[in-house]
């Protein structure tokens, strides 16, 4: 693994690939357009390599790294999608060969100063960087109330101080290009509690306090939550808004 990386991912590299909820295919298709050519994306933090996927639809080539070989171990396996383990910021890609730069909810993770000289070094000219994140879903009030007990409360001393870029909508990144107007975007599912409850395991403060407590932080608010969501098989509709940045080279 690289040095200098704070993997808080790694050990629950399976659930998220398992309960993870996918970007629409619409945001993918509109940075599509915003490129001349279709040669070569990038995936940086590809996780288990869902962008990568959807990205390989719109480009011959997609170079997908992640710093956690155990993410990259989840990744499905596609013929124009090649996976490497390397940091954000020492990519290894050869110089003005991507088109398209895209970083999935995992900027707030970088060093941001070397990952902007990275990006400038890899970009063609007039290529794009598209980053992206979200922060809590939506479901219903009662429900919301729950989860958001569960984020601030008993987790809000276990996130680490990246999230606040998460909690911001990227509003304090800047790169040295020009930025671009953006459409409105969001993630949306159709979820049974379960898999409600497997997201939030998925959530870094999560293991944090696991670590911390020797319990999990779901069980205190788990009574709760089954009586907001009413029948546990029953399909509940959840979004997550997208807050998305682009530049041009």
């Amino acid at each position: 693994m690289p040095s200098n990386f704070n993997d808080y991912f790694s050990d629950h590299s399976q659930d998220y690939a398992l309960f993870r909820p996918e970007y629409p295919d619409e945001l993918y298709f509109h940075l599509s357009h915003l490129t001349e050519h279709h040669n070569y994306a990038w995936d940086c933090a590809t996780g288990n390599g869902q962008a990568a996927k959807q990205l390989a639809k719109y480009y011959k080539q997609i170079i997908a790294t992640d710093a956690s070989e155990n993410q990259i171990n989840q990744a499905q396996q596609q013929k124009n999608i090649q996976y490497r383990v390397t940091t954000a910021e020492k990519s290894g890609i050869d110089d003005q060969s991507i088109d398209l730069i895209v970083v999935a909810q995992a900027i707030h993770w970088f060093d941001l100063d070397k990952f902007a000289l990275e990006t400038d070094r890899v970009l063609v000219d007039q290529g794009v960087l598209a980053v992206w994140t979200y922060n809590l879903l939506t479901i219903n009030p009662q429900i919301d109330v729950v989860v958001n007990y569960l984020y601030s409360n008993l987790l809000g001393p276990y996130w680490p101080p990246e999230r606040a870029l998460v909690e911001s909508g990227y509003q304090d990144i800047h790169f040295p290009f020009q930025e671009l107007d953006v459409p409105k975007f969001e993630m949306s599912a159709h979820w049974k509690l379960d898999q409600l409850i497997g997201y939030l395991n998925t959530w870094s403060a999560v293991k944090a306090y696991e670590a911390d407590q020797q319990s999990n932080p779901i069980e205190l608010i788990f009574k709760d939550l089954v009586t907001a969501w009413g029948d546990s098989e029953q399909e509940r509709a959840i979004s997550w808004p997208l807050a998305l940045r682009i530049w041009r080279k």
